[in-house]
Formats: structure tokens, sequence, C-alpha cells
């Protein structure tokens, strides 16, 4: 909110007008990320109005959500795609969403969320062009992601993307990082920035610890849900490792994989050619798909490629756990391995060897104690340091300290 002066000093706020600039805005009902719903929601609680400007695969249109105003452009995505065509739909959002904001009217602020990293450019435009000062959230670190993935390997392309990467650091209101890490990669990069560091959020009001439905075909096992993207940085062979290891231990645990993704066939095919029956696939779902996923599972299963850069994310799915009161299982290291291990909320596996896993999960599932523990700890740290309350205000005061 702005503050104004009235007459003899008194003074009032008057809400500001921020558009979030997302290529990737889900709601509760399409399912998905929600971190930018939350975000906007936030500020509507604020007394602030929100306009969002996003993609959708089913056409242009225009629509109000719980009082949040949706711009939709026709700009297909999907995961499957190759590298040139989501190279041509991130370049496809920056310009339409450009060209868009002179037909929105007044804006006070941007708020644009990377990756990808071109979301960036078309917020410097908006600004050069609109005068609309903008704000920087970074989830990925781009170009480093797909440069240590091995997908940009060109010298000039990385040049210049780390340049473009830079310049729009450097001209933002502010940076948010989604994690520390990511944080501090940004201030040896413009050291002169203020980073502001707000992670994912647990929804601690949607989400209950609450005792686990027993679903027939796996009761009395203790049920491991990995539900997200299934893409080539998400390493999902491990996690096909590890329900081998458990069936071959004859380990009671029975895994779930739900969501949708790049390498969904060929996960499904190994495990067919492995006789996996300890393995359940389901099809991605919404939020409330996924509140009862997570209702008949004991733990949730955060795995990632044994890539350096993929140990600063800040994976919904880990704070959806979180808030679900689940044991994590984690095969990545970083700052998610620290606050595991540190606040006793599971375990964390080596990401080389998965052949370790039967051996560090026999105990739990010899112990219904020690799984509550995990649980109960889980929950507590959501509670105490990710919540959605909290962390939302922390977001709302970005615009508000600008007063």
């Amino acid at each position: 909110m702005r503050l104004y002066g009235g007459k003899e000093g008194f003074t009032f706020f008057a809400p500001v007008r921020i558009l979030i600039l997302h290529q990737f805005f889900n709601t509760p009902e399409s399912g998905g990320p929600l971190r930018s719903y939350y975000l906007a929601t936030a500020l509507k609680n604020a007394g602030h109005e929100v306009v969002v400007i996003t993609t959708s695969n089913q056409g242009e249109s225009r629509t109000s959500y719980e009082g949040i105003a949706i711009h939709y452009l026709d700009i297909p995505y999907d995961n499957r795609f190759g590298f040139y065509r989501r190279i041509a739909a991130y370049l496809h959002f920056a310009v339409a969403s450009f060209l868009l904001v002179r037909k929105i009217g007044r804006l006070d602020y941007c708020y644009a969320i990377s990756a990808p990293l071109t979301v960036g450019t078309a917020a410097k435009w908006i600004l050069f062009w609109y005068d609309i000062p903008y704000f920087f959230e970074v989830g990925d670190l781009w170009p480093d992601a797909p440069i240590q993935m091995g997908i940009i390997r060109n010298p000039v392309a990385k040049t210049l993307l780390y340049q473009m990467e830079r310049a729009i650091y450097r001209d933002a209101e502010a940076v948010v990082a989604l994690s520390s890490p990511i944080a501090d990669a940004i201030r040896s990069k413009v050291p002169d920035q203020r980073v502001e560091v707000i992670t994912n959020f647990s929804d601690c009001e949607f989400f209950q610890l609450l005792p686990k439905t027993e679903v027939s075909g796996w009761d009395n096992k203790l049920v491991i849900a990995y539900i997200g993207a299934m893409g080539v940085a998400n390493g999902l062979e491990y996690l096909l490792e590890c329900a081998n290891v458990s069936r071959n231990a004859k380990l009671q645990v029975h895994f779930l994989l739900c969501g949708d993704g790049a390498v969904l066939e060929m996960l499904k095919s190994t495990s067919k050619d492995l006789n996996l029956d300890n393995i359940t696939f389901l099809p991605f779902t919404n939020r409330d798909g996924v509140k009862r996923i997570m209702d008949t599972t004991d733990a949730v299963f955060i795995c990632y490629k044994n890539v350096p850069i993929l140990e600063t994310g800040s994976p919904h799915k880990f704070f959806d756990g979180l808030a679900a009161g689940k044991m994590i299982i984690l095969n990545v290291r970083g700052w998610m391995e620290r606050e595991v291990l540190e606040n006793s909320c599971g375990i964390a596996l080596d990401p080389y060897r998965a052949s370790e896993f039967a051996s560090r999960m026999a105990p739990v599932v010899r112990n219904v104690a020690l799984l509550r523990k995990y649980q109960i700890a889980a929950r507590r740290l959501a509670e105490l340091k990710y919540s959605r309350t909290k962390l939302g205000q922390q977001f709302v005061e970005l615009f508000e300290a600008k007063a």
C-alpha cells in the first residue's frame, strides 16, 4: 500500500496495482505448483489489486479467479517439448506479455517470476517503455541450470545469457530468491543488489497432520509418494532403483508416482520390465487430488538428478510434504538435506547409492514410533518456518515497504 498525507496530518493507505508475470500460473483446480497463486492471494488479501499474465494450452482468454484478474495468452507448452520449441515458447511469452501490458491500464509494480529467464527480459521492456518498476523472482538459476545439465554448450550463447541474467538482476527493485544458495549465487553476480529469500510455501491450513487412510492393495505397508514433474532433471530412475532394492529385500513399502512429464512413459516401461509390483502410477491431479493422495501416504520422496545446481532448488513437493506431516526422504544434497537432518523430519540418501535404500528404511518400517516422530517434526518445521501465512506477509511487505 502507498501512504498518503491528509488534513491535520491524517494518513491513510491506498492499494497498489501489481502485475504478476508468470508463464506457468496455476490455480488449485488446474493443479501443478501453486506458488504464484499463493503470492497473488496474499496481495489480494492485503487489499491490493492483482493482475496476472500467463499462458494456456486452451487458447486466449481473460477471467477472474477469486478476485484475481488473469489474462491467458495462447502459447502452448509441454514438458515433452524439445529444446528449441521450449525456447520459442519462452520468447513468444516475453513479447506477447509486453505487448499486452499497454492494454491493461495503470500498474504500479511488476512481479516477474522465472524460470525461464526470458520473463525478466519482458520485465525490463515494461520498465523501459511504461516506467513500471519490477521485482524479479528466481526459482531456478538460469543459465547455470541448463549449462550444468549440458543443454546449453555454445560458448557465445553462455556469455550472452550470463550478461542477460546480470542485467535483469541489476535493474530490478529487488531480487527474490527461493533458497539461500540461490540468493548467495545472485549476490556473487550483483553484489550491490537487494536480495530477499522467500522460499516456497507450506499450506498449513489446507494440509493437515492426520492419521493415514488405508487403501486396499498397499494396506499395512509404508507408503511413499512422489508427486510432481517427471522430467530429466528429476532423476526418477533413482526412485525406480529404490523400488527394485525394496522388492528384492521384501521390504514392506509401496511407492506412488503421481504426475506427468517427458520421462513418464520411460518410467512405466522400466517398471514393467523390472516387474516392480510395489509401484503404482497415478495421473496428474489438482490440489484436492494431491491432498487425497497425501492422506494415504506415510512419506514423500524428493528426487533429483545428481547435478550440483539442482541442490539449490525449492521444490513445492518438499513444502507440501512438510505441511501434510509426512516423513521426508530425499536424495539431494545441500540446504534441503540440512533442513531434514537438523530438524529430524526424515532421511537423506546417498545420491550415488540407491542400493542403501532398504537398509536405511528398514528401521522406519519396523518402528511406527520412529515414523511418527519424523512426521510430527515435519509438520512442526512447516508451521514454524515455512507457513504460507508468514511467508505471504513477508512477500506483501516487499511492496508496502516501497510506500
